[in-house]
């Protein structure tokens, strides 16, 4: 045996006045080890299970959504006028809902009210950032008035020249879209 290290056994059926001169705890020692590291053991399993929740609901609540400095969405443009009034309408600050991590714009109560109602159905595809963008596997900017509903659903472009490139093969590119969009909204 070597000099200093005792057996726990040994070490705890020493005499007081012999213990305190060890240089090492001499009763319960592993046991306050193994306690220890049970604890800490919990400690980070609680710690692993709650940021796995907090990853969890953050990738849930927020998919990306192209807003300015001020939190607000496309620019400010109304979503559901493309689709009732088929043109590009700004939206106004009174007229405003809360969705998706971000403050949508509306020209009127009765199109936020809609909106409200069902906020997939109005809101543009990949967060409203450009269309032809997402299927080429990055996000970019749009302009809210390059546009184009394509089986009831908002797409938007980056600028009337890519607006052309994207409505050359319409179909193609949702589907580059569509297969890009789950890996950029992980980044």
């Amino acid at each position: 045996m070597s000099a200093g290290i005792l057996p726990a056994a040994q070490a705890s059926s020493l005499p007081l006045e012999l213990k305190r001169n060890l240089p090492f705890p001499a009763t319960n020692s592993l046991k306050f080890t193994i306690g220890v590291w049970e604890m800490t053991k919990k400690a980070l399993f609680f710690v692993g299970i709650l940021s796995l929740a907090i990853t969890g609901f953050v990738l849930a609540e927020m998919s990306p959504v192209n807003k300015n400095s001020k939190n607000v969405a496309i620019k400010g443009y109304d979503p559901v006028a493309y689709f009732k009034q088929e043109k590009a309408v700004p939206g106004k600050k009174e007229f405003e809902h809360e969705w998706n991590g971000a403050k949508w714009r509306f020209s009127s109560a009765e199109n936020r009210d809609l909106f409200a109602k069902d906020p997939t159905k109005y809101a543009p595809q990949y967060g409203g950032f450009c269309a032809y963008g997402v299927s080429e596997g990055h996000l970019a900017e749009v302009d809210p008035r390059v546009w184009k509903v394509v089986d009831g659903k908002l797409y938007l472009n980056y600028n009337a020249e890519v607006g052309h490139l994207w409505r050359q093969d319409i179909p193609g590119r949702i589907a580059k879209a569509n297969q890009a969009w789950p890996q950029l909204i992980k980044k």
